[in-house]
C-alpha cells in the first residue's frame, strides 16, 4: 500500500507494503531516489519520524539508512539529517514517440503575419483602458456569441471596411477560423447538410476541420476568375473570393454573381472566408460577398492575420437560419475566447487603434512582396493578385518537383509550404510553393530571401 510521510523533509509517497519489510522499504527508498522524486541533496525524515509514520520500529527505518549509504544514495554523519547523494544513476528518459520537427532558421510559412509587428504599445494602452472602466461583472461567465460590446464594434467596422450586412445579434465570435469551421460544420450538420465544398486548391487544414465535424469534403475546381460557379453541386461552399488561398487570384465580378444566385435558388450557404481582404496593395479591396445574399452567405473574418494567430480571435456573421445553430454548437464547444482579450479588441476597433495597425502594416507587407518579385527569376514570377500574405511560385513541368525544393529548403535552413496538400481532388497536378512573405520580422527578410534564392539555385531554378 502506499504511505507517506510529513515532517521537516519534503512530502513523499513510498509505494511499500509493509509485509515486504525492510528490504520492501529499502526498494521504495531507492525507487524514490531513481526516479527524482527525492532530487540529490533532499533531506530524508529523521530515523524516528518516519518509523512514526510508517508505523514500523525505529531499528528497522536505521537499518534502512545503513544499507542506501553504504549503496550510495544517501549521506550520513553523526549529528547531521540523512541526505539524497549525488551521482545517483537514475533511468534514461523514454525514446520519443515520433522524431522533433527541424529547427529551421528563415521561415516563409504561410498564413502568418510578422510576429514581431504585434502593436504592442496600443494593445497595452487598451487594456489599460478597458480595465480601468470595465465592471466586475463584465469577466463573469459568457453568452455564447460573445461579448456584446464587441459584437456591435465588429458590426460597425464591418460594415464601413468591408461592406458587410452585420447585424450584432447575428454575430457570433470564436477562436479563429479553425474553429469557424468546426462551428459551422457542426451546425450544418446538425441541419442535415453533411456536405461542403471546398475550392481545389484549398487550405487542407481547414477541410481535415470540416472532416472531424462529420462533413462529406468534396472539391471544386479553381481557374483565373476564381471558383468554377458551374460545377457546384452542394449545400454548401467555402470560398475565398477576396483572394483566393492559395492561387491569389480573386473572384470575378460575374462568378460573384453566378456564386449569390446559386446559393439563393437551390437554398445552399456559402461560407465567405475572407482571411486577409484588408491587404489589397494596387487598389481599394473588393467589398465582402455576403452583401450580395446575407441570409444564404456567412462571413468569416479573423484577427490572426492582421494581429496575431495567437490571440485565438475571429468572428462569423450568419444567416439569421444558422444563428441558433452555431450558437447551440458554440456551447457544446465548452471554449469561448476570453473576454479581456474580446473587449480590448473592441477598444481598438473603436478608437480608430486597429485601422492604423492595418494600414502600417500593408505597407510592410505590400513592400516585401515588391521585394520578393524583383529578386525572383523571370521565368519563376507568379500569377495572382497584389494582396495578403503569401504567393504561389509554379515549379516548370520539366523541372525539379516539391519534394527536392524541400529537400534544398532545409539544407538552407528555410521553411516553405509545396501546394501539394492543399489539392482536393487526385492528381495528377501542377506542383507549386506557396511562400509567406508575412512571416518573417522585418529585420530577417532579406536573409530569407536569399535563402529562398540559393535553395532554387540547388536545384537549377536560379
Amino acid at each position: 500500500m502506499t504511505d507517506s510521510w510529513s515532517s521537516a523533509a519534503p512530502d513523499l509517497h513510498l509505494d511499500w507494503d509493509p509485509a515486504t519489510g525492510r528490504s520492501g522499504l529499502a526498494d521504495a527508498l531507492r525507487d524514490a531516489i531513481r526516479s527524482g522524486r527525492l532530487p540529490p541533496g533532499a533531506t530524508l525524515p529523521s530515523t524516528r519520524a518516519l518509523a512514526a509514520d510508517l508505523g514500523v520500529a525505529r531499528g528497522t527505518v536505521t537499518r534502512v539508512y545503513t544499507d542506501l549509504a553504504a549503496e550510495g544514495y544517501v549521506r550520513t554523519a553523526q549529528g547531521a539529517p540523512t541526505r539524497v547523494a549525488s551521482g545517483v544513476e537514475r533511468p534514461s528518459s523514454p525514446p520519443r514517440s515520433r522524431p522533433e520537427k527541424p529547427v529551421t532558421r528563415w521561415t516563409l510559412q504561410p498564413g502568418q503575419p510578422d510576429l514581431s509587428a504585434f502593436p504592442r504599445t496600443e494593445w497595452l494602452a487598451a487594456t489599460r483602458r478597458v480595465l480601468q472602466r470595465t465592471p466586475a461583472t463584465e469577466f463573469g461567465y459568457l453568452e455564447e456569441r460573445g461579448v456584446a460590446a464587441l459584437r456591435a464594434a465588429l458590426a460597425r467596422y464591418l460594415a464601413r471596411s468591408r461592406g458587410v450586412v452585420a447585424d450584432p445579434d447575428r454575430i457570433v465570435v470564436c477562436g479563429g477560423h479553425s474553429h469557424a469551421t468546426w462551428l459551422l460544420a457542426t451546425a450544418l450538420a446538425a441541419r442535415g447538410d453533411r456536405e461542403i465544398a471546398f475550392e481545389d486548391p484549398s487550405l487542407w487544414a481547414f477541410r481535415r476541420i470540416a472532416e472531424a465535424a462529420g462533413a462529406r469534403v468534396t472539391g471544386v475546381p479553381v481557374d483565373a476568375d476564381g471558383l468554377v460557379t458551374s460545377e457546384l453541386d452542394s449545400p454548401a461552399v467555402m470560398v475565398t473570393p477576396a483572394h483566393q488561398f492559395p492561387l491569389g487570384v480573386t473572384l470575378a465580378p460575374h462568378r460573384r454573381g453566378e456564386l449569390a444566385r446559386w446559393a439563393s435558388t437551390a437554398g445552399a450557404f456559402v461560407i465567405e472566408d475572407d482571411y486577409d481582404g484588408e491587404f489589397r496593395f494596387d487598389r481599394e479591396p473588393v467589398g465582402a460577398l455576403q452583401a450580395l445574399a446575407p441570409e444564404r452567405i456567412a462571413y468569416a473574418g479573423t484577427a490572426s492575420k492582421t494581429l496575431a494567430p495567437g490571440l485565438r480571435l475571429g468572428w462569423l456573421v450568419l444567416p439569421r437560419t444558422l444563428v441558433e445553430p452555431v450558437r447551440a454548437a458554440m456551447a457544446d464547444s465548452g471554449w469561448r475566447p476570453p473576454v479581456l482579450e474580446q473587449l480590448v479588441l473592441a477598444e481598438l476597433l473603436d478608437s480608430g487603434g486597429y485601422d492604423r495597425h492595418v494600414r502600417r502594416c500593408r505597407g510592410v507587407y505590400r513592400s516585401r512582396r515588391d521585394r520578393l518579385l524583383a529578386a525572383l527569376p523571370e521565368h519563376l514570377v507568379p500569377d495572382g493578385i497584389s494582396a495578403g500574405l503569401q504567393l504561389v511560385l509554379m515549379l516548370p513541368g520539366d523541372g525539379p518537383g516539391e519534394d527536392a525544393v524541400l529537400g534544398a529548403a532545409r539544407r538552407h535552413s528555410l521553411t516553405v509550404q509545396p501546394l501539394g496538400p492543399h489539392w482536393v481532388r487526385p492528381g495528377p497536378h501542377p506542383q507549386g510553393l506557396v511562400l509567406g512573405y508575412g512571416a518573417p520580422a522585418e529585420h530577417a527578410f532579406q536573409p530569407t530571401v536569399r535563402a529562398l534564392l540559393a535553395t532554387l539555385a540547388d536545384v537549377n531554378l536560379a
